[in-house]
């Protein structure tokens, strides 16, 4: 077993776990969707993205296009959160959430076709 590849699977199901978690509720309810599920998810896809970084095939390149996607995604829901929060007088309303959720939601996108193209490049290969 390849403790290397390892590493790799768990990590990028990890980060497509996590994304899911931060998901799940009511879109626009702030109660359902907690601000340190959205930082682990950032900080396990950058972890992800970084594992891609080495491998210069051609399913390497888009695996690493998809971590990017995941990774500026939800660096923008962070960002937007803070915002609402820290710098205007309305905070957090449900339209923002909605807007987090949202773009958290094309990160799991990213996060999915990600752990498919892992999964079908490991089926193809021959022992």
């Amino acid at each position: 077993m390849n403790l290397e590849k390892v590493a790799f699977g768990f990590f990028i199901v990890l980060a497509l776990t996590l994304n899911v978690a931060f998901v799940v509720g009511d879109i626009d309810n702030p109660n359902h969707h907690n601000v340190w599920l959205l930082f682990a998810a950032i900080v396990v896809n950058i972890m992800a993205t970084l594992l891609k970084l080495g491998d210069r095939s051609q399913i390497g390149a888009l695996l690493l296009a998809t971590g990017l996607v995941a990774d500026l995604q939800l660096v923008v829901c962070a960002s937007i959160w803070t915002i609402a929060v820290y710098g205007t007088e309305a905070g957090l309303s449900t339209v923002v959430m909605a807007s987090i959720v949202s773009l958290a939601t094309g990160a799991l996108v990213a996060n999915i076709v990600s752990v498919t193209m892992a999964v079908a490049d490991t089926l193809m290969l021959r022992r």
